[in-house]
């Protein structure tokens, strides 16, 4: 599995400090995110070149078909980078795609569709603190942060049939 981070210093900063949160609170920024900033950010994501829609949208669909706790287990099995077919199909996308991926769950979490942060949820006092500094960011680089940050996710694709 490749993928290219950006040299840029304060993403790779920014990265780590969301890497380094509990899987649970990974998963509750990144809901905050697309709640707080989804009007800017979900205009880039479909409409990038290297986009695959399709293919994102047919992991979307596998996920979507799972009750809420398996669809919550293969969330926190993407971030914790375990063996499964459903992260394995996640390793094998450009990273483009996997930022679709998300943003399509995000969506999905608003329709009723994938499991929602439960509605009384409070964002701890730390990843408020990022989430603050994310929306403080220029425009690519919260981009460029969102791509760095999905793009390690999932499990290393295997040969032949065993995809």
């Amino acid at each position: 599995m490749t993928f290219t981070q950006t040299g840029d210093p304060t993403i790779r900063e920014h990265v780590q400090a969301w890497q380094q949160l509990g899987v649970d609170q990974q998963l509750a920024l990144f809901w905050f995110v697309y709640k707080e900033m989804g009007g800017s950010i979900t205009p880039a994501a479909p409409g990038a070149s290297t986009v695959s829609p399709e293919i994102a949208e047919g992991l979307f669909n596998q996920v979507k078909e799972l009750s809420h706790e398996e669809q919550l287990q293969v969330q926190r099995d993407l971030i914790n980078k375990v063996d499964t077919q459903i992260s394995r199909e996640y390793g094998s996308l450009g990273d483009t795609t996997k930022l679709l991926f998300w943003y399509r769950l995000s969506q999905g979490m608003d329709q009723g569709t994938i499991i929602p942060v439960p509605s009384d949820y409070e964002l701890p006092s730390e990843c408020q603190q990022l989430l603050g500094r994310i929306q403080g960011l220029e425009f690519e680089q919260q981009i460029t942060l969102f791509r760095d940050y999905v793009s390690p996710m999932g499990a290393e694709a295997k040969a032949g049939a065993e995809i």
